[in-house]
């Protein structure tokens, strides 16, 4: 399985909580922060819903 990494590039203040929570659960705790997920339709749909606030490259 392909690998994405995912890198917070926005902060979190000011967006909806489903948002915030999104991030969290991602694993993502602040500004240039990333982490490595395997690819999934799961992950594809998280990434979706802040992809105003990541940058997603594959890992």
């Amino acid at each position: 399985m392909e690998s994405l990494k995912i890198t917070q590039l926005r902060s979190s203040a000011r967006c909806i909580q489903a948002q915030v929570r999104t991030l969290r659960a991602l694993g993502l705790r602040g500004i240039r922060k990333s982490v490595v997920h395997k690819k999934s339709p799961a992950l594809d749909g998280m990434i979706r819903v802040v992809a105003h606030l990541v940058k997603v490259e594959e890992a």
